[in-house]
C-alpha cells in the first residue's frame, strides 16, 4: 500500500521521523554518561534506541497494510487482551517494578508496558462503540463508563497516574466530539476531583509531590529533587544553550536524564530556540493528525484518529509541563524522543493506525 497522498500525509511522516532522529541524538547526549556508570558493559542507550526506532518503522509499515484494523471485532479482542496484560503485570514474578511502579512485563531481555497498548485499544474500541449511535439518538451509554473504568482501575493499581491522566483526558475529548452533553462533564469533573482527593488520601506520596510542585526547594534533596535539578538545567541555558553535549545536569545530577526529563537536557544544551523547534514539530504533527481526522471517510475513523492524536498531544505537553515546572512530577515519556522501546514503538504503531484508518 502506497502512503496516502496530500501534504498532511507527508507532513505527519516527516515530523515524526525528525522527532525520532532528534530523540536518538539526545539520548546519546543525555544518557551516555549515565549508561557508562550504571550499565557498564551493556549496549549504550542510543544504540538500543536506534534499534527500537528500526522496530518502530517496521511496525509502521506492517500496520498500514493491516485492513483488519478497521474491524470492531479486532479491537474488541485487542481491548480484552490488553486487560489480561494489565492483570498479569500485577502478579509478582511476572510484573517488574521500577521506581515504585509495577508497570512492566519481562519477555526475555525485553520489557513491555501494557498501559501503553491499553490506551490505544480503549480509544479505538470506544470509537467503534460511539460510531454505532445514529444521529439524533442519545449518546450516553453505561458501556462507555465500563470500557474506561476497568483499565483505569487496573492501571492505578500499578500505580501509574500519568497513563491514567492521559487516557481519561483523551476519552473525555472523544466523548465531547461524539456529542456528550456538557452538563454531564460537570458531574464527571466533580467525581474526578473526589477521586483525586481519595487517591491522595490513600497514597500520601502523591500529596508530597503536590507540595514539591508548589515549593520544590522546601525539600530539594528528596521530594523536590527532580524538579529542582530540571530547573537548574533549564534556567542558566538561555536562548541558545551551552552547546550540544555540554549539559552539566546529565552528570548524575538529574536522575536518568535520557528518560522523562530529556527535554530539560535539550533545553540545557540548545536553549530556548531548540526547545521551540521541538514544540513546533509536535504542533505540526498534531495539526497533520487532526487533518487526517477531518478528512476521514467514516465516523469510526474520525473518532479513532481524534482519540489517538489527542492522546499523543496530551502526553507530549504533559511531559513538557512537568519538565518546566508547570505541573507536579509524574512519570510520562516525551513521545518519539524519550528513551524506551515500548514508548517509541507504540508511537509508531499509533502513526501506522492513523494512516490505515485514514485510507
Amino acid at each position: 500500500m502506497a502512503l496516502l497522498r496530500g501534504k498532511e500525509s507527508y507532513l505527519l511522516l516527516v515530523t515524526t521521523l525528525m522527532l525520532s532522529v532528534i530523540g536518538i541524538i539526545f539520548v546519546y547526549s543525555a544518557g551516555t554518561y549515565w549508561s557508562a556508570v550504571h550499565y557498564s558493559g551493556k549496549m549504550p542507550f542510543y544504540m538500543k534506541q536506534s534499534l527500537y526506532f528500526g522496530v518502530g518503522i517496521v511496525v509502521f509499515f506492517i500496520t498500514i497494510r493491516l485492513e483488519i484494523l478497521k474491524e470492531q471485532s479486532f479491537w474488541k479482542m485487542a481491548y480484552l487482551f490488553s486487560l489480561v496484560l494489565l492483570v498479569l503485570v500485577l502478579i509478582p514474578g511476572i510484573g517488574l517494578e521500577r521506581n515504585g511502579s509495577q508497570s512492566w512485563i519481562g519477555v526475555g531481555p525485553l520489557t513491555i508496558q501494557p498501559a501503553e497498548l491499553t490506551k490505544i485499544t480503549v480509544l479505538v474500541y470506544m470509537s467503534h462503540i460511539l460510531a454505532q449511535h445514529k444521529t439524533g439518538t442519545p449518546v450516553v451509554n453505561w458501556r462507555h463508563a465500563v470500557i474506561v473504568i476497568i483499565p483505569v482501575a487496573l492501571i492505578m493499581l500499578q500505580p501509574d497516574f500519568g497513563s491514567v491522566f492521559i487516557l481519561v483526558v483523551s476519552v473525555f475529548l472523544l466523548l465531547f466530539v461524539a456529542g456528550y452533553p456538557l452538563k454531564l462533564y460537570a458531574m464527571i469533573m466533580v467525581a474526578g476531583i473526589a477521586g483525586l482527593v481519595g487517591l491522595i488520601a490513600t497514597a500520601p506520596y502523591r500529596l508530597k509531590r503536590i507540595e514539591a510542585f508548589l515549593d520544590p526547594w522546601a525539600d530539594p534533596l528528596v521530594s523536590g529533587f527532580q524538579a529542582v535539578q530540571s530547573l537548574m538545567a533549564i534556567g542558566p541555558a538561555g536562548i541558545f544553550g551551552h552547546g550540544f553535549g555540554q549539559s552539566r545536569q546529565k552528570f548524575l545530577y538529574l536522575p536518568e536524564p535520557q528518560n522523562d526529563f530529556i527535554y530539560a537536557i535539550i533545553l540545557e544544551e540548545i536553549g530556548l530556540v531548540g526547545g521551540l523547534v521541538i514544540l513546533a514539530l509536535f504542533v505540526l504533527t498534531i495539526y497533520a493528525g487532526y487533518k487526517f481526522a477531518v478528512q476521514a471517510k467514516s465516523r469510526t475513523s474520525y473518532y479513532a484518529i481524534i482519540g489517538l492524536v489527542t492522546m499523543l498531544t496530551v502526553q507530549a505537553f504533559l511531559n513538557i509541563a512537568v519538565v518546566i515546572g508547570l505541573v507536579p512530577v509524574t512519570g510520562v515519556t516525551l513521545p518519539f524522543i524519550s528513551y524506551g522501546g515500548t514508548s517509541l514503538v507504540t508511537m509508531w504503531l499509533i502513526i501506522g493506525i492513523i494512516y490505515q484508518l485514514a485510507k
